[in-house]
């Protein structure tokens, strides 16, 4: 039987012009500060996968996380790394299925989903909440969550998790000045060396999520849900940790309470 020419094969001498041999290239992005690179591909048989490769010492550190993190996290809104392949014997590149969609972090996008009924809101949120009760389960925690994570079907009227790079094992004490992410989601703790970095941690990027995705408006001042959904959204979100929900478990069980 004749491998597959992408999770059957273990190097490659360089990424891009291997794949323009096994099948068609028809998406390539390139590195947005991430040190990575990646190519949307489509195989004679006419399935598509997405190839993510590492360019940089940073992107190679980003990918070797992110390796680790698929091997224990599994749920179907999260886009899973199924292989990896060596490159030129200096850095990886991981195969992951591909899946149509936008990008929320894009602002059409974004307003576009905003304006959808509220039960597919709802069901995207949901998904979004159940996908971390895996990882909670797994004993990671979200580090760099925010609405560049999300993919949206418009079509299909389903959600995906991509790019969990950053997620790892928790908790953990930061280390560094602060952690990678977008302003509008980070939790206080996220901005202070040597803070304790936990599930806590998770709860107010997820109360985060449901505040800016069941907004209306560019700003924060139309939100589409009820004012018992608000209490829920602002324990979360406390600048405390101690005083937000004690894990994902106990803030889906309130969210769901109220929705």
């Amino acid at each position: 039987m004749t491998a597959h020419p992408l999770l059957g094969v273990d190097t490659v001498p360089e990424t891009e012009p291997y794949l323009r041999t096994v099948g068609e290239v028809f998406r390539s992005f390139g590195d947005q500060d991430s040190g990575c690179v990646a190519h949307g591909i489509q195989l004679p048989d006419g399935q598509r996968w997405f190839v993510k490769e590492a360019v940089t010492g940073r992107g190679q550190r980003s990918l070797d996380r992110a390796w680790d993190f698929h091997r224990v996290v599994r749920h179907p809104a999260i886009v899973p790394q199924l292989h990896r392949i060596a490159v030129g014997g200096r850095r990886t590149a991981v195969v992951m299925p591909w899946h149509e969609g936008e990008i929320l972090y894009d602002r059409t996008a974004r307003a576009r989903f905003r304006a959808l009924p509220l039960p597919r809101v709802h069901h995207a949120l949901d998904r979004i909440l159940d996908a971390h009760l895996a990882v909670e389960a797994a004993g990671q925690v979200a580090v760099d969550l925010y609405d560049g994570a999300f993919l949206y079907d418009f079509d299909g009227h389903e959600i995906h998790l991509i790019d969990l790079d950053e997620y790892r094992p928790g908790p953990f004490v930061l280390a560094e000045d602060r952690l990678p992410g977008s302003t509008r989601f980070m939790a206080p703790e996220e901005w202070r060396r040597g803070a304790e970095i936990g599930i806590r941690t998770t709860v107010h990027a997820l109360g985060r999520t449901i505040r800016l995705l069941l907004d209306a408006g560019p700003g924060e001042d139309a939100f589409r849900g009820t004012a018992a959904q608000l209490a829920v959204v602002g324990r979360a979100t406390r600048s405390d940790p101690a005083e937000r929900y004690g894990g994902v478990r106990e803030l889906v069980v309130a969210w769901r309470a109220v929705s």
